[in-house]
């Protein structure tokens, strides 16, 4: 009986241990994540933040080992990779896609319209993150944004631009289709460059002007070195999104509980960046004037006329599209729904107050 029983505790061990062990494997992915950013771009902390939130919230269930951009293949590539399952994530920000829908334009940044906290609003509770689902799973991918920056720098180069006049006839370094419409009606030309590309392109003199990124991210590009002027505001990105694109297959490999750890981890990570890219743009402001550089500021005369134009734009590119139309009726709509609240808590409200929106029936007409 002894012997029996002995035995029999020996084989329920066994089973207990090959049941763990077995269950561990099977609980353990292993992910391969890169991004669009390169180790010298600010902007790649946000996307090794998420990396190592999920590997400490989540890592007995998955394991993200993160490669900077560029060192996997280019970062052009890295949307066909997550398709395709190549690898399973790779962080981005949308408008890099818009080739393949101009949908992506507005789930990255908007001309004029939406600040960080519009963003944060809108991703959370007015729809928005539904709309990254429907967009990128026409692809075989979930989709987490996980990152915002309030509106960007404005354009720096070597001769300043202290008013819509100064535009005409400049080559400026713009992201986003839209942005370069409204640049063109303003009378600049847009010129496309990877990131990695505008400090030459200023030192030499091939544009007259770039934008890039938030004020901290710019100044550690260098952009101190090679322009001395710079115009402000950054209307042309009035906020930035960023997140994490996800193979379909790898994500549905995972738990329910993984899957929500993933999301925490990129909702954590999202209020993080909005707090950690303003206190770097701070410094990096300071930092540009320190070196010399010229700030020149748009009157509101000016701006205005950005709107009328961003908001021609912004129609224009709904009627062309109707996936397009969807993201900025929701957008707009949130904006006039929020502005019930927003405008009578002047001046503590947390998004700027404007009458001046595309016309929702238009857009509705296109759809």
């Amino acid at each position: 009986m002894k012997k029996m029983s002995k035995f029999a505790l020996t084989g329920l061990a066994a089973g207990v241990a090959l049941a763990a062990m077995s269950s561990t494997a099977q609980a353990q992915e292993q992910w391969t994540m890169t991004t669009t950013w390169p180790d010298n771009l600010d902007l790649i902390q946000i996307d090794r933040h998420w990396a190592e939130l999920v590997n400490k919230l989540a890592g007995d269930e998955v394991q993200i080992e993160f490669r900077a951009g560029g060192t996997l293949m280019p970062g052009t590539e890295v949307f066909d990779a997550t398709q395709t399952g190549s690898i399973e994530a790779a962080g981005d920000w949308p408008g890099y896609w818009a080739g393949y829908s101009p949908a992506f334009s507005p789930l990255a940044t908007t001309t004029s319209l939406f600040n960080g906290v519009d963003y944060l609003n809108w991703i959370m509770e007015w729809g928005g993150w539904e709309l990254y689902q429907e967009v990128y799973g026409q692809y075989n991918m979930v989709y987490l944004p996980y990152g915002i920056t309030n509106n960007e720098s404005g354009f720096r180069g070597g001769t300043p631009i202290e008013s819509l006049a100064d535009l005409e006839g400049k080559r400026l370094r713009l992201s986003g289709r839209d942005q370069g419409r409204v640049l063109e009606q303003l009378g600049g030309s847009q010129v496309t460059l990877a990131g990695g590309e505008i400090y030459q392109a200023i030192e030499r003199g091939v544009v007259d002007g770039a934008e890039f990124s938030t004020p901290g991210v710019d100044y550690k590009a260098g952009f101190s070195e090679v322009a001395d002027y710079w115009s402000v505001p950054g209307w042309h990105q009035s906020a930035s999104v960023f997140g994490v694109m996800i193979n379909q297959d790898a994500w549905d490999a995972l738990s329910e509980e993984t899957q929500d750890k993933l999301k925490i981890a990129a909702e954590a990570t999202m209020a993080w960046s909005l707090a950690w890219s303003e206190r770097e743009s701070t410094e990096g402001t300071v930092k540009f004037l320190e070196d010399g550089t010229e700030i020149n500021q748009l009157s509101e005369e000016d701006l205005a006329e950005i709107q009328r134009i961003t908001n021609e734009v912004i129609v224009q590119g709904a009627c062309e599209d109707p996936m397009h139309a969807k993201v900025y009726h929701s957008m707009i709509s949130y904006l006039e729904h929020y502005a019930n609240w927003r405008d009578v808590s002047v001046p503590y409200n947390m998004s700027r107050v404007t009458d001046d929106l595309p016309s929702l029936e238009e857009i509705e007409a296109c759809m």
